[in-house]
């Protein structure tokens, strides 16, 4: 029994060696991943809270609020956008540097943040009068925004996993070899693929947000068709980089560690938890190349905004066009048979 057990231990430990592919991205995924987790949140100073200027930065120089540590600071020019970030938890605070004795702030009052650097600012003035103002108007409750990050998030791992490791497997057990030997064109499967995936998560996630809705009363400003329709667009968008990303994958290791590359920054800095406002520039460029991003901007928009598939017509755009680029680009380098 002994000798049968270390049989099979030394093969499959030798098969993973010898995957080479498999066994550097192994060791190269944790590195990239520790390494960009680094860059992004490393900082031991990094701000924990987010307040919009507007107005004058001047008149508020030497005041104690700005100098608190854990604070950033964000100048923005147009108090009606201010508001609206502060409406949508993009920022935790709005403070109008308009008058030297008296210091207006707006505050969303179902910001748990808010309320801190609330306090924080009343501890931490300098004498001037304190003019507090709700944003009402336009003001979302933070489950309602986190909302669109869950199902996209969930969308994505069952786009992703599902499709992925799949077409891997289907490669690895000479299924694909045997479909090969059928008139069936790589295009057609991948289509097929994608159309299967795409019922699938889109009854998942209509199920999720029919019961999130009852329970929790969702806010929606826009269509509910529009917001289908977006949220299609979305799907199938990363169903297609799933496929891509398997085209010619044989190992399931490998398969697993690319997608995982995808996912993690996807999940990070996609806007699933916490909006970018206030971000590097260059976090804020990398997001925009994930198709999570455009999904949930695009969500957002429509419940959030009232916004129609026009009104995003730029998330719907660069959807499309990924959709597009990703399944042509996977039956191009599609492989039927494993290495």
């Amino acid at each position: 029994m002994i000798r049968k057990f270390w049989a099979v231990f030394v093969a499959r430990n030798k098969e993973f060696v010898r995957d080479r592919s498999s066994l550097g991205w192994y060791i190269l995924f944790p590195i990239l991943l520790v390494g960009s987790m680094a860059w992004m949140f490393g900082d031991s100073d990094r701000a924990q809270y987010k307040v919009a200027v507007v107005g004058d930065m001047q008149l508020l120089d030497g005041h104690p609020f700005m100098e608190t540590r854990f604070i950033q600071f964000i100048p923005n020019g147009d108090i009606e956008d201010a508001q609206r970030k502060v409406a949508r938890h993009q920022v935790d605070l709005l403070l109008a540097a308009e008058d030297s004795s008296v210091l207006r702030y707006f505050i969303n009052e179902s910001s748990p943040k808010g309320y801190v650097l609330e306090q924080i600012l009343s501890g931490r003035n300098d004498g001037r009068t304190l003019q507090r103002e709700v944003v009402t108007d336009q003001a979302v409750e933070y489950i309602d925004w986190l909302l669109p990050g869950i199902l996209g998030m969930n969308a994505m791992f069952g786009c992703l996993f599902g499709v992925g490791y799949v077409i891997v497997r289907y490669r690895k057990n000479g299924f694909l070899k045997r479909l090969h030997a059928t008139p069936l064109k790589a295009f057609e499967f991948i289509t097929a693929q994608l159309a299967s995936r795409l019922i699938l998560v889109m009854f998942l996630t209509i199920s999720v947000f029919i019961g999130a809705d009852y329970f929790l009363d969702i806010r929606v400003d826009g269509s509910f068709v529009d917001l289908f329709l977006m949220t299609v667009l979305g799907v199938m968008s990363m169903i297609a980089l799933g496929l891509l990303i398997a085209a010619r994958i044989s190992s399931e290791e490998l398969a697993g560690s690319l997608l995982n590359l995808v996912t993690w920054p996807m999940m990070m800095i996609s806007g699933v938890w916490f909006s970018l406002e206030g971000t590097p520039q260059a976090v804020q460029l990398l997001a925009k190349i994930f198709p999570l991003t455009h999904m949930l901007e695009g969500l957002r928009a429509i419940m959030f905004d009232g916004a129609n598939l026009a009104g995003a017509w730029e998330n719907v755009l660069v959807l499309l066009l990924m959709t597009l680029a990703f399944l042509s680009a996977g039956a191009m380098m599609f492989k039927w048979k494993p290495e």
